[in-house]
């Protein structure tokens, strides 16, 4: 096994390891923090969630009665499972900016919850393919209105691509 040496100092290798506790000590937080709202179809309900499926926010509209109370309930348990999965996909999108990816990805294991993007039977948005085609039919539209400024090239620097990844 080869070995491969530390370009670190013993100070340097302390403080990176208590960044990351203190990072680690965040999650907690930043998970209890995620909420995930849905609607209906019809729009005669909004519920909120956190992360662990606790109903926050319940708002039925004066129809709702229309539905009976067994589809009602039964509704009511669809749409908060909806919200669900948008809060566990929320509170995975926090730690990840905080932890990155990879860690995120070990939580995600450990918790047992998958991250709803990564779900076979999800709908998966547009490919890579679909978006470099409307992004370079948009920018044909607009290249002769707009004329590039030297911020333009600060801002293309700044960007965290990994702030769009919905597979978390």
């Amino acid at each position: 096994m080869e070995q491969v040496p530390i370009h670190r100092t013993t100070r340097q290798l302390i403080e990176q390891t208590r960044a990351r506790a203190e990072a680690l000590s965040q999650v907690e937080g930043l998970m209890a923090q995620a909420r995930g709202t849905a609607h209906d179809v019809d729009q005669t309900m909004e519920v909120t969630v956190d992360a662990q499926g606790r109903l926050l926010h319940l708002w039925l509209a004066p129809t709702a009665v229309n539905w009976g109370a067994e589809r009602l309930g039964s509704l009511i348990v669809e749409v908060a499972e909806v919200a669900q999965r948008e809060a566990v996909q929320d509170s995975y999108n926090k730690v990840a900016l905080l932890l990155g990816d990879d860690t995120t990805a070990m939580i995600e294991q450990l918790s047992g919850l998958p991250a709803p993007a990564r779900l076979e039977n999800d709908d998966n948005g547009m490919t890579v393919e679909e978006f470099q085609r409307r992004r370079e039919q948009r920018l044909a539209q607009e290249a002769p209105r707009r004329r590039p400024t030297p911020q333009d090239e600060d801002d293309l620097y700044s960007f965290d691509p990994s702030s769009l990844r919905s597979d978390r």
